[in-house]
């Protein structure tokens, strides 16, 4: 029980060290991250139906 308290005070230890992001910072990483998942998520749709339509024309 004793290494469970203190794992957790070890863990707000640290958490007080974090340097957090500001607002302006955290929305343009949101904004990063938002669109490059859009952008993979497009990129492997392309993918999937170039490739489905490959193999549609080759059973044909």
């Amino acid at each position: 029980m004793q290494r469970l308290v203190k794992f957790f005070r070890d863990v707000a230890r640290e958490m007080k060290k974090v340097s957090w992001p500001k607002g302006k910072e955290l929305t343009r990483y949101t904004i990063t991250v938002v669109t490059t998942v859009v952008f993979a998520a497009l990129f492997f749709v392309v993918v999937d139906l170039g490739i489905s339509s490959i193999i549609r024309f080759i059973l044909e």
